[in-house]
């Protein structure tokens, strides 16, 4: 259809361009500019008619004008909402929001336990992003909006678009089930699937960015959306700038300045404190935050699994980044997983074995006997238990995940130490199936990480453990063993900065001559008064095992008294045991000393989490 002067107020000229361009235009950039000329008003002396010919120059300067009146088409909404325990999900989802702002979306960005589910119904495009924690459960500040989402107060949400991005590790048995439960439910609540969930693995990033360039596809094909506004532009750039070139994906090689064993002598426990320089990397942290480390396999493991499968260790292989190649023995030690097994691994496994026990056993209806099997093997006992194999090492790639990275909470402020960062690494060691185990990064660390040697590091940022903003506020912190690695960051921090307010530290370990981690430490605080309370528990020094929740219970009146007070509570240590021990003892000390029934208690418990006042790191 062409616009013809005859029948329309245009000048020759002016429908000629008007012609040119609308050929030219999507659907959505007509409905755009259609938004765009109900609300523009032309300069006046172009309305008078005093430069009739200036056309050429309204529009080459339109694009100068429609940067400046965005309002005038109001952007589409979109809602990111992620459940986080460690920051990835949280650091995705920014990234998510930088590029739905840079096509005009006008995004919310939330916590899941900080978003308004009454806003639920008109999120317009929804994308959760969420890990997995623990045994298939969500993470703490997704708890909330999950049990909403499966309540009988979720709305029909038919007039949503989503997708969702689960972070988990395939070692576990349920993997990413919180971002698959997400999936399903909002689907059954009448929600329009715009992109395929992706599951991430723990090597997430290419997952992840390619999950974020569908997304951004799939909305910018129906969007209507403004480009996108100066102050929105302005805070990304703002927000990247300053960052260092170190990271995940390009980690920094930090200098060891030292490598101690905190341990006394004659102690069945080694732990290692782990001093490492940051000079020259441009990486900064805060308290809370965590370091990544890459770790290498132990090379007399490797070496045995090449010998039995009688393969050549320099023979090249794919590894690091793409097209790039390693010998065998250097990909089998710095870049693929062989100390763990997981169901994805087993059911590659199964092609390039010819025994028949391995294909029965990964079947579905032997998913039990799988995971026992799993449990406390590696990849020599695999191949030593299923031979014959057609393996090469060309398929190596295919058959086994990345190294993956290994998370520490810092145990240092960099106030108190410029340029350097702390770890706590207690060494894993332990015997199943006939052979000795250990932890990869643990007993490379404690055996063969000297002082002047390097390792590959990045910083997490952790925004869900962090201390509280106004220095007053009464501290609880609970960290047994190297869980106490954050509260040494969290005092030096308070130290440096000379601020008051109570802090009240409960430590445990086997014995207290030999296993007190940083005994010094909390003796120098405790004199100078950035420690108000130290209680300990040192559960083989005594008859009956005392653990810390035994010593929180014992303070139980004074404990209630800080949280009346407003105290925060911050938990670090193993997940599975402690910090559900842990868990108990506060809700006990609720019901107890605040006369709460256990629903109020558990009530009382959530609502901290939700204001940030209860913070758990555990693992």
């Amino acid at each position: 259809m062409q616009l013809q002067v005859t029948n329309s107020p245009f000048t020759e000229e002016q429908a000629e361009l008007i012609n040119r361009l609308l050929p030219t235009l999507t659907e959505a950039q007509i409905q755009w500019l259609g938004g765009f000329l109900a609300f523009y008003r032309p300069d006046r002396s172009a309305v008078q008619g005093e430069a009739p010919a200036s056309v050429n120059n309204t529009i080459a300067t339109a694009p100068q004008v429609l940067t400046l009146v965005p309002e005038v088409q109001a952007p589409c909404e979109a809602t990111i909402l992620y459940g986080s325990q460690t920051g990835n999900a949280q650091r995705l989802a920014g990234r998510l929001s930088d590029k739905l702002k840079e096509q005009g979306f006008q995004v919310t960005l939330s916590a899941m336990n900080q978003y308004k589910t009454n806003n639920l119904k008109k999120a317009g495009y929804l994308f959760l992003l969420t890990s997995t924690h623990g045994e298939g459960d969500p993470p703490d500040n997704a708890l909330t909006f999950y049990e909403f989402l499966f309540s009988k107060r979720a709305p029909k949400l038919d007039d949503v678009k989503f997708s969702v991005l689960a972070l988990g590790d395939t070692s576990y048995e349920f993997f990413c089930k919180t971002g698959q439960d997400f999936d399903k439910r909002l689907e059954e609540l009448g929600a329009q699937r715009i992109a395929d969930r992706v599951d991430c693995d723990v090597d997430f990033e290419a997952a992840a960015s390619s999950w974020i360039a569908t997304v951004t596809d799939a909305v910018s094909a129906t969007a209507q959306a403004a480009p996108a506004s100066a102050a929105a532009v302005v805070e990304i750039e703002r927000s990247a700038s300053g960052e260092s070139e170190f990271g995940r994906s390009n980690p920094f090689q930090a200098e060891v300045l030292d490598n101690i064993n905190l341990n006394g002598r004659g102690s069945d426990r080694e732990t290692r404190h782990l001093e490492l320089s940051l000079e020259g990397s441009g990486l900064t942290y805060e308290p809370g935050d965590c370091v990544g480390v890459y770790p290498q396999n132990d090379p007399s493991l490797v070496d045995a699994l090449i010998r039995f499968l009688q393969w050549n260790p320099e023979e090249r292989v794919a590894a690091g980044k793409p097209g790039e190649t390693v010998s065998l023995r250097d990909a089998l030690i710095h870049h693929y997983e062989i100390t763990v097994l997981t169901k994805p691994l087993l059911e590659k496994a199964a092609a390039f074995s010819g025994n028949s026990r391995l294909a029965e056993l990964v079947k579905p209806e032997n998913k039990q006997d799988l995971k026992e099997y799993m449990s406390g093997r590696d990849l020599l006992d695999l191949l030593n238990d299923f031979a014959p194999w057609t393996l090469s090492p060309a398929d190596i790639p295919v058959l086994l995940r990345k190294l993956p990275p290994r998370l520490y909470s810092i145990a240092s402020s960099s106030k108190a130490h410029p340029e350097e960062v702390h770890l706590t690494i207690r060494k894993v060691q332990y015997e199943a199936h006939g052979r000795e185990r250990g932890g990869v990064c643990s007993v490379y660390t404690s055996e063969r990480l000297q002082p002047g040697d390097t390792l590959p590091i990045f910083i997490q940022k952790n925004p869900n453990f962090k201390p509280p903003v106004n220095p007053d506020t009464p501290v609880i912190m609970v960290g047994p063993g190297t869980g106490v690695a954050p509260f040494r960051a969290f005092l030096e921090e308070r130290e440096e900065l000379g601020v008051g307010g109570k802090t009240w530290l409960f430590y445990g370990d086997r014995h207290f001559v030999t296993d007190f981690l940083y005994q010094t430490d909390w003796q120098r605080m405790l004199k100078s008064g950035v420690l108000t309370h130290l209680d300990v528990a040192f559960s083989r020094d005594t008859k009956e095992k005392v653990y810390v929740q035994h010593r929180m219970l014992e303070k139980a009146s004074e404990l209630y008294q800080w949280l009346q007070e407003g105290a925060h509570v911050y938990i670090c240590g193993d997940e599975k045991h402690m910090a559900h021990d842990v868990h108990k003892a506060l809700l006990t000390i609720l019901e107890q000393q605040g006369g709460k029934s256990a629903e109020e208690a558990a009530a009382y418990l959530a609502e901290l989490q939700e204001q940030g006042r209860y913070q758990r790191d555990v693992y």
